[in-house]
């Protein structure tokens, strides 16, 4: 069949955009949340109230995810109407014909599966465990996703971009012992030793955000309390780092799934994005009646009043949210696109880089300040994910092995 898209001449181009659109998800959303939303003109800046509203912040990224329907209507119409001979095939295989292959990609757990996978090709030839009314399963790997992402956009009020970012990476961690765990995969000694590198690593950006924190917000900087702050940093780390138990939890409940299922895995991110976008709304009712009315819960995160008003009525805070949208439903697209077209070792390039640009910005607008602790944590991070996912080779000759097992074959997706 003929590719609708070519192949090596546009890959660069996806891999650009992913890159573009993974930095902007994360900046655009700390953005939002630097946003006077009440008593802005008050001269003292402790009592300004900034957009604090992280399950809104979860409920766009769901309607980003609904996105990738659209990319199926638009397929389904130019497969039905344009060419009926022509469908979406995954930019480049990994199969042997290929003449010009790139690097193995036995050893990578972290990375997105081809944008469409045609169900005669699929390995599974048995019952989809998704047929019919089935495809609710896909809810559970969903609450997955709006725990976690809940808790990392909790995470993110209290940290800086970079930080937030970077303790992402605990992610290998658990995704690791989940896989041994519940999957029944096998762990060789350099794998164990990197998961022990990555939570130095990632104890040692916590420590660096902790020991100099940045202001939360630029205009508090006169009266904020640093040990406040440091203690901010501290729990905003744990969620966020504790937020990635949520999302390996998904991972593998999405490897299970997938082995067992002939989707396509841009159904996936639909299928999800839909019953994440109805669970959270129907949470966010629930929330705003038991704790959003109440004194206490009066203007907080689960007041779902105030938060609409803030979402409609300041402009900033408005386009933001309609631009992560369109980021997030980007970064899926092109993701899902070009991701196992590439090596492991490109594809954990994009993800360093991704954090570096993000770091850069972030520096540039002053969000945050240099720290040279935190160099050094985000050394160890990427140095050890590299050696985890086997693109760089264990320092000791008896630590090395000739093949690594593949943890996620089916290569779970990760959405933001």
């Amino acid at each position: 069949m003929t590719s609708i898209i070519p192949a090596r001449a546009i890959i660069p181009f996806l891999v650009g955009m992913m890159l573009l659109t993974g930095v902007c998800n994360t900046l655009l959303t700390k953005y939002q949340d630097n946003q006077c939303v009440r008593n802005c003109d008050d001269p003292d800046p402790l009592k300004r109230k900034h957009f604090e509203q992280p399950v809104i912040q979860t409920l766009q990224m769901f309607v980003g995810e609904m996105g990738c329907w659209l990319v199926v209507g638009i397929m389904s119409l130019w497969s039905r109407y344009v060419s009926k001979s022509t469908t979406y095939e995954r930019i480049n295989n990994r199969a042997a014909d290929d003449e010009d292959t790139t690097i193995p990609d036995d050893a990578s757990i972290r990375s997105h599966t081809p944008l469409t996978d045609s169900p005669s090709s699929s390995k599974y030839e048995g019952p989809s465990i998704l047929r019919g009314w089935r495809v609710v399963l896909l809810s559970l790997p969903a609450i997955c996703d709006i725990c976690g992402t809940t808790l990392m956009n909790a995470g993110l009020l209290l940290v800086a971009a970079s930080i937030y970012q970077m303790t992402r990476g605990a992610l290998v961690l658990f995704v690791g012992v989940f896989s041994v765990v519940f999957l029944r995969r096998k762990l060789y000694a350099f794998q164990w030793l990197s998961l022990v590198g990555v939570m130095v690593g990632v104890a040692l950006v916590g420590l660096a955000g902790a020991i100099q924190p940045d202001q939360k917000h630029p205009s508090a900087t006169a009266v904020a309390d640093v040990g406040a702050d440091a203690l901010k940093v501290i729990i905003g780390v744990l969620m966020i780092a504790g937020a990635q138990i949520f999302t390996a939890t998904q991972f593998v409940l999405e490897e299970y799934i997938l082995e067992r299922s002939t989707i396509e895995p841009i159904r996936v991110v639909g299928w999800e994005g839909l019953f994440g976008f109805t669970v959270t709304l129907l949470g966010m009712v629930i929330l705003h009646f038991a704790i959003g009315r109440t004194e206490a819960g009066r203007y907080g995160p689960f007041d779902m009043v105030e938060g609409w008003r803030q979402f409609w009525e300041y402009k900033s805070v408005f386009i933001s949210s309609v631009l992560i949208m369109i980021s997030i439903g980007g970064f899926n697209f092109f993701g899902l696109s070009v991701t196992r077209s590439v090596s492991a070792t490109s594809r954990s390039t994009i993800d360093t880089c991704r954090t570096l640009f993000i770091w850069i910005v972030s520096l540039g607008l002053g969000w945050e300040t240099f720290k040279w602790l935190q160099v050094v944590g985000f050394g160890l991070l990427v140095y050890f994910t590299f050696l985890f996912n086997g693109i760089v080779e264990p320092p000791f000759e008896f630590l090395r092995v000739s093949q690594v097992e593949e943890l996620l074959p089916e290569e779970p997706i990760e959405h933001n």
